[in-house]
């Protein structure tokens, strides 16, 4: 008996490497997100001369809002080219 997805075949069996490339390039495409989000907000909102350690209220404020901005921007330019993608 294994602890670990009830039998050592079966949990080999159920492992689809389509699925697997799926998922890698998904972690791809969200890591880059990530980034482009974290540098973009960055450069734009948090000062060049650290005088303090932690954010300041309005780079706190304007890392939020960047980021919010940001996601719906996406959001919406990936439902408009699904939306093409479903006329062709």
């Amino acid at each position: 008996m294994s602890f670990f997805g009830g039998g050592g075949m079966q949990a080999q069996q159920a492992i689809n490497p389509q699925n697997i490339a799926m998922a890698e390039q998904e972690l791809e495409m969200v890591t880059d997100l990530f980034n482009r989000i974290a540098d973009s907000c960055y450069n734009k909102c948090v000062s060049k001369t650290y005088e303090q350690g932690d954010l300041t209220q309005g780079e706190a404020v304007c890392i939020d809002r960047c980021v919010a901005k940001f996601i719906d921007v996406n959001t919406k330019v990936g439902e408009k080219m699904q939306q093409m993608g479903q006329q062709k």
